[in-house]
């Protein structure tokens, strides 16, 4: 059973995905992650997507946390429908509508994103039948639509090599936590760092 852990929302219970293929991400894994988040103060009133959102756990805590849009994207139709019924909960909680469900290939939405629509945090946690190059080509599509500065976080199993970064993302940061490894990047700097620049 998986829960919202801090925020607006925090304690709110969360429907799961049934079946199997997936991998969720464990409630101490949240917590890691969001801790990290937080201190990229990254959160408040950002825009965040979830693809292959899976529940939509990611998605919402962010809501919760304070992000001012949420997109959650997920092909399934049994996991888009628990995606939609924790959205609910949290824009109603919330009173505003700040998560969307799109069912659609994670590839498919990307290409019909609207001019201009551009995230802070991406979280990315594909399915065990992604491969490495299906992977690839997701975040070169993702590239062009991250706000600078942004943030995007791929979750994997311990046993997966490091994603490829395709031009213009570069990883500046991974975490082990057990069988998961979180891999963070950010877009390319165009110019020398300055002091201060690395979120570590």
């Amino acid at each position: 059973m998986s829960r919202i852990i801090a925020g607006a929302a925090g304690g709110t219970t969360l429907s799961s995905v049934p079946g199997s293929g997936t991998r969720p991400t464990t409630d101490r894994v949240k917590e890691a992650l969001f801790s990290r988040l937080e201190s990229y103060e990254i959160l408040s009133g950002a825009y965040v997507l979830d693809l292959f959102a899976g529940s939509g756990s990611l998605g919402v805590e962010s809501a919760s946390r304070g992000a001012a849009r949420v997109d959650l994207v997920e092909l399934a139709e049994k996991a888009a429908g628990v995606c939609r019924s924790n959205a609910g909960l949290v824009n109603r909680v919330l009173g505003k509508e700040r998560v969307r469900v799109h069912r659609a290939k994670a590839e498919t939405y990307l290409l019909r994103v609207p001019e201009g629509l551009a995230w802070d945090l991406v979280f990315l946690d594909p399915p065990y039948d992604l491969d490495e190059d299906g992977l690839a080509g997701v975040l070169q599509a993702l590239t062009a639509h991250l706000a600078p500065g942004a943030v995007v976080v791929v979750e994997r199993s311990t046993r997966s090599p490091e994603p490829v970064w395709p031009d213009g993302l570069e990883r500046f940061s991974e975490r082990a936590y057990g069988e998961t490894t979180l891999w963070f990047a950010e877009p390319a700097q165009t110019e020398p760092a300055q002091p201060g620049d690395a979120k570590g």
